[in-house]
């Protein structure tokens, strides 16, 4: 199923649920600033938003373009639109150069893509952007979240129903605690903090010093 074309298909209907910033991302956020913030899978914009506020600039890159529009409109109607830059892009592959990064949010987006190894690119995408003193939260579903019952991560469809009824399936992997744990060692990132949240893993993580 294309990840791309799916969100496209359920953007604006997916926006309005959309509204407000995680509290896990808030609370990573207080008391941290930067240069240049990065959203990677940025939706709506609201956590672009967020990023805004805590940095001279802030870009957030999706790859579907009806969320992308989403994001614009929010940026232009919420005041943040001057401090931001919204790409269409590839979390495997982002269209950011290497160390610019002070300050990023990777959430809700890594469980999407397949397979594993997309998965860990990305990861690696992220470690090549951020700066030596960069610093990261990435999140994904977990096992842990009241819907599953299982210890192992898998992969699965969740369905989106938009008005009038229509189902549109989208792709999982549900992680569980450990797997999370063990692509990010795979990964070029250094793992700083993990914990699982709302159902979610979370990790705050930055770049080995060289």
């Amino acid at each position: 199923m294309d990840l791309q074309s799916t969100y496209d298909r359920i953007a604006a209907h997916f926006s309005k649920t959309r509204e407000h910033a995680w509290p896990e991302v808030e609370s990573f956020l207080e008391g941290r600033s930067g240069t240049l913030a990065l959203d990677v899978g940025c939706g709506n914009g609201r956590h672009t938003e967020a990023l805004a506020a805590r940095a001279e600039a802030a870009v957030g890159v999706d790859l579907s373009r009806g969320l992308l529009d989403e994001a614009v409109a929010r940026a232009r109607d919420r005041g943040f639109a001057d401090a931001t830059e919204l790409v269409h892009g590839d979390a495997a592959a982002l269209p950011v150069r290497a160390d610019a990064v002070d300050l990023a949010v990777y959430v809700a987006t890594l469980h999407h893509l397949s397979p594993r190894d997309v998965r860990v690119e990305s990861l690696n995408e992220l470690a090549r952007v951020l700066a030596p003193d960069g610093v990261a939260l990435v999140s994904a579903w977990s096992t842990a979240h009241d819907r599953f019952d299982r210890d192992d991560g898998f992969d699965t469809t969740v369905d989106w129903t938009l008005p009038g009824g229509e189902t549109v399936p989208r792709y999982y992997h549900i992680y569980s605690p450990s797997e999370f744990e063990s692509d990010l060692d795979e990964s070029a990132l250094e793992t700083l903090e993990t914990a699982v949240s709302s159902g979610n893993c979370y990790a705050t993580v930055s770049v080995p010093d060289s």
